[in-house]
């Protein structure tokens, strides 16, 4: 089975900035693809962010410039710095990994609030 352990979530105020860590774990796993949704009150969960194994990614267009989403293969994490926040961005943040051991699968972490507010 595999695991997400996400991290770095909290308070940030508008101009300022957060890290979210996503780490999996799962015996015989290779992780191929992690990244990024978010889910706001009352609105749909989208993607943020996402990087795959070759090192393409694809942003929301609203977090282009002011988010990053890089990923360490040696620790299996992925991380998300976000840059210039607004309040907008608070949401409930999930990582996402598609782990292939046979046949691939999606896992989700429980997600990490971010609040932005001044």
């Amino acid at each position: 089975q595999v695991q997400l352990v996400e991290s770095g979530g909290g308070w940030g105020q508008p101009g300022g900035s957060l890290r979210l860590s996503c780490a999996a774990s799962g015996s015989g796993f290779r992780f191929v693809t992690m990244g990024w949704y978010r889910q706001a009150p009352g609105k749909e969960r989208e993607l943020v962010a996402i990087m795959h194994t070759a090192g393409g990614t694809n942003y929301l267009d609203s977090v282009k410039g002011r988010f990053w989403i890089t990923r360490d293969d040696a620790k299996d994490t992925v991380y998300l710095q976000m840059n210039n926040l607004k309040p907008e961005d608070t949401a409930v943040y999930y990582c996402i990994c598609y782990a292939k051991r046979v046949t691939t699968k999606e896992y989700w972490g429980p997600g990490t609030q971010v609040t932005v507010s001044s």
